[in-house]
């Protein structure tokens, strides 16, 4: 195939404390080994993003926060983002629909390896929660919960909800979904838990995920904990810290306090999982529909500047908020 003059590529950089402007950018002719892709859907995780939109990326971990296809600098400017779906226009792949780990920009040059084809069965809408999913499968993983269990997940963003979805499909799984937003109460029946607003009076859970960044989250996902049980810490905090409420019955009650990052594999799965399979299961598993209701927003690109800082702050009941690229 003869390869094309240079293009321009726009991307939403973040300039400023909740500040985003789009800059253009030109994209050489496709180089050797590399699929240009045209993004058709980009997802914004908004716990992460918010942090980054903020400038509170402490700068002990701005290497461990940067995305894998990053540009820019911590604090700013910086072009953010990890989920992305789009088309190959060119390429090896050309013609597929794939999901990558790149910023928001309509236009990118990435080679096959960090392509992942999206399963036909699953919309490209809906694919950008990939990510996010895989995160919710470690998390599942690390717990160890299995059929039959009390599950307890406290704090019901993204990933709340996601691991609230897998851990609701275990056979004979009894969830509950803890959060005081009143519209959780719908995402929960819809994906198969029970809900309540404040998580008083729940004793005795098998597993217990805190997902809500908030001190009084983490305090509630102790309290819940039944003997011996697990409570996975997926929180993050940012440059900030909480207090975690260790006196009382913690210790008489052997319970054990875990973090989850979806950098590395859970141990349980890492002789036999690589990043590449698991990624591939998450992807795999948005065949169902009822993942559809994660994706409460929808902002064209061109207008993400203005209106995504009002979205990601935490006044809002938003969810996955998309961007949409293209007319």
């Amino acid at each position: 195939m003869e390869r094309r003059d240079s293009e321009e590529s726009s991307g939403l950089w973040v300039i400023g404390p909740n500040r985003l402007e789009r800059r253009p950018s030109a994209l050489s002719p496709l180089a050797p080994g590399l699929n240009r892709v045209r993004t058709f859907f980009s997802g914004i995780s908004r716990g992460t993003e918010r942090l980054v939109l903020e400038g509170r990326v402490p700068e002990a971990e701005y290497q461990r926060m940067a995305c894998p296809r990053q540009r820019g600098q911590f604090p700013y400017p910086v072009l953010y983002g990890y989920a992305a779906v789009g088309r190959v226009e060119e390429g090896a792949l050309s013609g597929q629909l794939v999901f990558c780990l790149n910023p928001h920009e309509t236009l990118f040059d990435a080679p096959v390896d960090w392509l992942v084809p999206v399963p036909s069965a699953v919309p490209a809408r809906r694919a950008v929660l990939a990510a996010n999913l895989e995160t919710a499968l470690n998390a599942i993983w690390d717990s160890g919960a299995g059929p039959g269990d009390r599950i307890l997940v406290v704090g019901g963003g993204v990933v709340g909800g996601l691991i609230s979805a897998l851990a609701a499909r275990l056979p004979g799984a009894e969830v509950t979904l803890v959060d005081p937003l009143p519209a959780r109460a719908s995402l929960a029946q819809t994906i198969g838990c029970a809900w309540q607003a404040d998580g008083q009076g729940l004793t005795d859970y098998d597993v217990v995920f805190h997902t809500s960044a908030h001190e009084s989250g983490l305090a509630t996902a102790i309290a819940a904990a039944g003997r011996e049980a697990r409570i996975v810490e997926l929180s993050w905090y940012g440059a900030g810290s909480v207090a975690a409420p260790l006196g009382g019955a913690f210790h008489a009650l052997r319970l054990t306090l875990q973090s989850s990052q979806v950098g590395e594999i859970a141990p349980s799965r890492r002789p036999r999982w690589t990043h590449r399979r698991r990624i591939e299961k998450a992807l795999s598993l948005l065949a169902d529909p009822v993942f559809d209701a994660f994706i409460t927003h929808e902002i064209r690109f061109a207008d993400a500047d203005a209106r995504l800082p009002a979205i990601l702050s935490r006044d809002t009941d938003a969810l996955m908020p998309v961007l949409v690229y293209g007319d």
